[in-house]
C-alpha cells in the first residue's frame, strides 16, 4: 500500500466516523427539540424563532413571555459556553459532553410539577446548547448540530459553486445534520405523543448511549472534531 493511499484511507475513516457521529447527535438534537417544543410550547434550540417570537410578544405587550424567551436565548448561549469549557478540560471530550447532556435531560425529566415547568424548559435549552460542543467540525468543515439553517445555506451555496464549475463535493456533508435532525424530530414527536413527559427519560437515555459509544472513538480523533484554541497574543510573544 502506498503512503498516499494509506493517507486517503485514514482520511476516509475519519470522515465516515465524523458523519456517523454528527448524524447520531443531530438525531438526538431533533428528538430533544421536538419533545421540548411539544412539552413547553416554545423552541428549545431554534433561537432565531425565539428571537422573533420574543419581539412579537414585546410588540403585543406580553412582557412575561418575552422575558421567558429572551432568558432562554441567554441560557442557550451559556450552554454553548459551558459545553466548550467541559470539552476543553476533558480527555474524552465527546463522552463527557454527551454524558453531561444526558444528565441535564434526566434532571429535566424529573421536573413534572407545575411550579418546575419553567425550570425544566431552561434545562432542556441548556442541554441543547451544550451538545453543540460535542462536534464542531469534520475535516475543517464547520458543522451545526442543533440548528440546520446554516447547514442548508452552506449546502445551497455548494450547489451554486458546483453549477459554476467548482467540482469539490465536501459541502454535501452539510445535509447530514439536517437529515439527522429531521428523523430525530419525527422520533421525538412520536415518543412524546405516546409517552408524554416520560419521553424526556428516553431522550436522556439515548444521550447516555451515544456517550458510551463515543468511548470507542480514539482521543486524537475526538480532538480533530473540535476547533483548536487560538493562543493568546501575549503567550505567542513570550514563545518568540
Amino acid at each position: 500500500m502506498t503512503r498516499a493511499r494509506r493517507r486517503r484511507l485514514i482520511r476516509t475513516r475519519r470522515t465516515m466516523t465524523g458523519i456517523a457521529l454528527v448524524g447520531s447527535i443531530s438525531f438526538l438534537a431533533g428528538m430533544t427539540d421536538a419533545t421540548g417544543l411539544l412539552l413547553t410550547g416554545d423552541f428549545v434550540s431554534f433561537m432565531t424563532g425565539n428571537t422573533t417570537r420574543a419581539a412579537l410578544a414585546l410588540s403585543q405587550g406580553n412582557l412575561y413571555h418575552a422575558a421567558v424567551l429572551i432568558s432562554a436565548i441567554l441560557v442557550f448561549v451559556l450552554g454553548n459556553a459551558a459545553g466548550i469549557v467541559i470539552a476543553h478540560f476533558s480527555q474524552r471530550r465527546i463522552f463527557v459532553v454527551l454524558g453531561c447532556v444526558g444528565l441535564v435531560l434526566a434532571l429535566a425529566s424529573m421536573m413534572t410539577m407545575q411550579n418546575l415547568l419553567l425550570a425544566r424548559f431552561y434545562l432542556i435549552v441548556l442541554a441543547m446548547g451544550m451538545v453543540n460542543a460535542a462536534v464542531e467540525q469534520i475535516e475543517g468543515l464547520p458543522i451545526g448540530l442543533t440548528y440546520v439553517t446554516g447547514a442548508l445555506s452552506r449546502f445551497g451555496r455548494g450547489i451554486g459553486r458546483w453549477i459554476i464549475g467548482d467540482r469539490r463535493i465536501e459541502w454535501t456533508i452539510q445535509i447530514v445534520p439536517w437529515g439527522g435532525m429531521l428523523l430525530g424530530a419525527i422520533a421525538g414527536a412520536l415518543l412524546t405523543r405516546l409517552t408524554g413527559a416520560h419521553a424526556l427519560w428516553l431522550v436522556s437515555l439515548f444521550a447516555m448511549v451515544l456517550a458510551l459509544a463515543a468511548m470507542f472513538i480514539p482521543r486524537p480523533l475526538q480532538r480533530r472534531f473540535n476547533q483548536k484554541i487560538a493562543p493568546h497574543r501575549s503567550a505567542v510573544a513570550r514563545a518568540k
